[in-house]
Formats: structure tokens, sequence, C-alpha cells
């Protein structure tokens, strides 16, 4: 039996209370929010760590005769990735240099398109930040309407415009600006363009939540004290939209690094990026442990341009406090 309890000694009953009741987020708590969370943990594994594994799983197998792959344990495809061996002589080792080209154009546009996204992006979004607050929901409104659109439809859409008889090259001959059509297909400038039209919008609003919340006094107090208008970009309004920039890189690096429709239709087979070389590791080339190591080591690419960001976040969010 339990012993009454003074109301005057709320001690007394904290220390008569079951272990549950007397710990605030006791196992009770945990328990629920365990529960809570089981469908979501349970999505995660399967949907997303089971097949992370078995991809890892692959890149050390061997593959198979025709697609698939045989359960003995290789290191081939991870030593494919980099290297290769003489036809006729498989003693004699060179680095795989078509790999390596594609490695890096995958890395040269990712960059490439994330810079002209920043470029293009930051005065889109001041001019949506500097306008009456009524109407920045129909400016956000509009960036967003491409998101509405199949990725494979908005690109057919870049080749209609940059085609030898597309819109850009007819407009220059009709002006009398040129007298044949500018090759634009098939290029790193084709799949360059692609990529910034498809991800401009990951990068105008990550800029613009930035902006949004920026002290714009700050800027007339920089006018005031007759800093011009480059050191009052340099000076005060880059450091307080740096979060977003950072932001805005991430998302459009990311997915840019691991395009594969833009590449495949603007670039065809002269501008192969790291997706497509997976996808075809995977189809035609069957050779799954090469394409599992290939879409590993894109992985790692990633992996390392968000720790980059969580760890730029969390200097600024340090400076911020000091």
């Amino acid at each position: 039996m339990v012993a009454p309890v003074d109301p005057a000694d709320p001690a007394g009953a904290a220390a008569d209370a079951p272990p549950d009741v007397a710990r605030p987020g006791g196992w009770a708590a945990h328990r629920w929010k365990w529960l809570l969370c089981a469908p979501a943990l349970t999505v995660l594994i399967l949907a997303a760590s089971g097949p992370l594994l078995i991809v890892v799983v692959y890149s050390f197998l061997t593959p198979g005769t025709l697609g698939g792959v045989t359960w003995e344990f290789s290191t081939d495809a991870w030593f494919r990735v980099f290297f290769r061996r003489d036809i006729f002589d498989p003693d004699v080792v060179t680095w795989n240099t078509s790999h390596l080209a594609i490695f890096w154009r995958s890395i040269s546009l990712s960059l490439q398109t994330t810079l002209l996204c920043a470029i293009l992006g930051f005065p889109t979004a001041w001019f949506i930040a500097t306008r009456p607050p009524h109407t920045r929901t129909i400016w956000l409104f509009l960036i967003t309407i491409p998101f509405w659109t199949n990725l494979l439809i908005r690109t057919f859409a870049i080749q209609e415009m940059i085609r030898n008889n597309g819109t850009i090259n007819t407009l220059l001959q009709g002006l009398g600006l040129i007298d044949g059509p500018i090759q634009m297909m098939f290029t790193d400038f084709a799949v360059l363009v692609g990529m910034a039209y498809v991800f401009l919008p990951l990068m105008v609003l990550p800029l613009y939540a930035a902006m949004d919340k920026m002290d714009f006094r700050l800027v007339e107090a920089g006018y005031d004290l007759y800093a011009s208008r480059l050191m009052v970009l340099w000076h005060v309004i880059l450091p307080q939209v740096k979060p977003g920039f950072i932001a805005g890189s991430i998302l459009v690096f990311i997915p840019a690094i691991g395009a594969y429709v833009t590449p495949r239709v603007l670039g065809g087979g002269r501008t192969m990026m790291l997706g497509n070389l997976i996808a075809l590791q995977f189809g035609q080339g069957r050779n799954w442990p090469l394409g599992a190591a290939l879409a590993m080591l894109m992985l790692i690419v990633v992996v390392g341009a968000l720790i980059f960001y969580l760890r730029t976040v969390g200097r600024n969010d340090g400076e911020r406090r000091v």
C-alpha cells in the first residue's frame, strides 16, 4: 500500500512515484517516441539502407556472364574504376583515362552549373526579396512553375532552342549575325545550359530565404557611411546571405553530378557524365559490380559535399553566437 503523500512535501511524492512517472522523459516516454518513429525508420531501412547495402555488396562481387553478379568475392570492379589492363598483356596496367575523363567532366560541369546558378540566382532572389511583401508570393510562385513540368519535357525544350535549326540559330541567322548554324548540341555547353536551367530554382529559393531574414538596415547604414555599392555588396550583403549560397550550392551540385537525362539528351554519346556511365554498366555493359563501384564513388563525392556543408554551417553558427 502506498503511503499518503503530504501536499507540502513534493519531494516525497516524487520519491514514492514509479520510475517512469518520477523521471520526465523516462522509459515510457522514450518507448512511445520509438513507436512513433518506427514506421519512418522501417521505410529508411528498407528503402534506403537496404538498397545501399546491396550496391556495396555487389561492388565486391564478380560480374555474371549475361549481367547480374556471380557470388564470388572480387575487388576487380574497384580496380577497373581507376585502372585497366592491356588486352594482350594483362600484367600491363595503365590509368583508365576514359573513366578519369568522365569523372573530371562530371565534377567540372557540376561546379560550373553551381556557379552559373549562383550568378543568375542571386539577382533573381534579390529582386524577389526587395518587392513589396504582398507580391513576393506571386514571384515565388512563378519560380516554382518549371517544377510542374516533367524533367524530360524541359530538357527537350532546351534542345529545341539550341539545336542547329532551333530558335537561337534561326534568330541569329535572320538578323544576319551568322552565316551558318552554331553547333551547340552534343557539347559540354549544351549540358551546362540544360542543367543550369533545370536546377536554377534550387539556388533561387535558399538565397531568397536568406535574404528574407536579412537586416536591410545594415545596407542603409553602409550607404550612410559612404560605402560604395561594391563594398556594401561584399562586406554587408554577401556575409548575411552566405548560408543561402552554401545551401543552394549543395542542392544544385548533388543532383548535377548524378544527372542522367540532361547529359543523355543534350550531350548524346559525346558528353557522358557519371550517371550515364553507371547506367551503361548496368545496361549494355552488363557489368553490375563496376556499375555498383562507380555508384559508390559518386556517393562518396556527395557525402563529402554534405560534410563540407555541415561543417561550414556549424562554423557560421558558432561565429554568430560569438
